[in-house]
């Protein structure tokens, strides 16, 4: 029940040497990637095997740069596709063969793996994942990070530990595999180099492919949101490029981290990102403060002051008040229209009578 490598690296190195993220798929749970700063590039690859869902691919494989995803592959369709149109400029067949050819001999270890963990976990129906994600960053300054870890079912189960060519066990059950593979200190040493070398190679190639794409900045679109009868604001920042942004609440010009809670980063459809950051604050909190939301991106910083709500009982005595006062103008104005009308028609018969 032991669980295998998906193919060998020399397959891996050979047709592509790299293995990435993806926002596919709401399946996939956050290994703890970084997330691409400013001057700071990153690719990553997930590969995700399902079990126990009739209507979704067994297997799916994700490629993502900078967070933008420009490769994909699923088990039903059996071929690597392009997703951005900077890679499908510069990339020909031969590429995409190559990445077919990696991820189709992937998926039937990916299926063995799930069932020799249905196993080791006691399980036998339902829906289960076993994924796998690696991938590297590269700042402006030469700073490199390299990550290589698998998941089961959504929580953690091995990650490599690249300083000291061991594998970090986050279950009792992961154990056994981690002993498994330190056996193979060579298969260790590959995966390393792979991430320290192949995988910044070709980030650097795919950044040169997307320049204009990945490089391109652009800024937030910040709203504060709240319902009427509802304590909780939010605080929507969308439309921005990279990804790279930071949401934080000030009261009275000081931090403030109480009942704050950040939603996850989420992708739009023309390649820039959202976040939401939600807070709770009483009517009587913010008449006595003043809150404001800080959005930070790119080095610019935006910001939106929360004012207090007028309450809705003054808000429909005003809205009354106005109506009432139309109506009062216009009668009044039909009077004077009504008055003009007869006095025009006095004025006429008398000088008729001239």
């Amino acid at each position: 029940m032991l669980i295998k490598y998906s193919t060998t690296f020399s397959e891996w190195n050979y047709f592509s040497g790299k293995i990435n993220n993806a926002a596919c798929c709401r399946l996939l749970f956050l290994l703890g990637a970084h997330l691409a700063c400013a001057r700071t590039h990153s690719m990553r690859y997930f590969y995700t095997g399902v079990s126990g869902i009739s209507d979704f691919p067994e297997f799916t494989a994700v490629a993502l740069v900078d967070d933008e995803q420009f490769m994909y592959f699923d088990s039903n369709t059996k071929k690597a596709v392009p997703k951005t149109e900077w890679i499908r400029q510069n990339e020909g067949e031969d590429y995409w063969n190559g990445e077919t050819k990696i991820f189709t001999g992937t998926y039937p270890a990916f299926k063995i793996n799930i069932q020799n963990l249905k196993k080791l976990f006691n399980q036998s129906a339902g829906v289960h994942t076993w994924q796998q994600m690696c991938g590297c960053e590269l700042d402006d300054d030469g700073t490199k990070l390299g990550y290589w870890q698998y998941g089961y079912d959504g929580e953690d189960f091995l990650s490599l530990d690249k300083s000291t060519l061991t594998w970090t066990a986050a279950s009792p059950q992961a154990v056994l595999t981690k002993h498994k593979w330190e056996v193979n200190r060579a298969i260790i040493e590959q995966q390393k180099a792979y991430l320290e070398n192949t995988c910044i190679e070709w980030l650097q190639k795919y950044v040169r492919y997307g320049k204009e794409t990945l490089e391109r900045k652009v800024a937030p679109q910040v709203s504060l949101l709240q319902k009427s009868s509802s304590t909780s604001v939010k605080c929507h920042a969308t439309g921005f490029y990279p990804s790279g942004v930071t949401i934080s609440w000030q009261k009275n010009g000081q931090e403030h981290h109480e009942d704050v809670y950040l939603a996850e980063l989420l992708p739009n459809e023309d390649g820039t990102f959202q976040r939401t950051s939600t807070i709770k604050v009483s009517p009587e909190e913010l008449k006595k403060n003043q809150f404001s939301c800080v959005v930070e991106h790119q080095g610019e910083t935006f910001r939106s002051i929360l004012k207090a709500s007028v309450p809705i009982g003054f808000i429909l005595a005003a809205v009354v008040g106005v109506f009432l006062l139309i109506v009062t103008a216009v009668a009044g104005y039909k009077v004077y229209q009504k008055n003009l009308k007869n006095n025009c028609e006095r004025n006429s018969s008398e000088n008729e009578r001239l």
